[in-house]
């Protein structure tokens, strides 16, 4: 949603327009409090195989959200993924970002 879009153009600044942003709820559904690591599971395959899951069923963008930004909608998007980013946001206030990275030997 824009709030979320919002804090990612803060964080991220002109580097948000070279990440992939997608939305695993739209396949999972909101599953509550299991809605979390869910997302943070979809998170360590997407670096773990190199995939970025898509964001499935969206049918109207949102006029404040800059479309330039590189939403991965309709099907998954092979790149190299070195890290992602989880932000979940749930009811009563429950919020935590994670981030997990690919472990490089060396």
């Amino acid at each position: 949603d824009v709030a979320e879009i919002k804090a990612i153009m803060d964080v991220f600044g002109q580097d948000a327009y070279n990440l992939n942003i997608s939305s695993t709820k739209s396949m999972t559904g909101h599953s509550l409090g299991a809605a979390g690591v869910i997302e943070a599971i979809a998170c360590i395959m997407a670096v773990q195989h190199n995939v970025v899951p898509p964001t499935i069923n969206h049918f109207t963008d949102d006029p404040e959200i800059d479309p330039r930004l590189n939403f991965t909608f309709g099907q998954a998007q092979n790149r190299t993924v070195r890290a992602a980013l989880s932000n979940t946001f749930g009811f009563g206030g429950h919020n935590a970002c994670m981030i997990f990275k690919k472990y490089v030997a060396g």
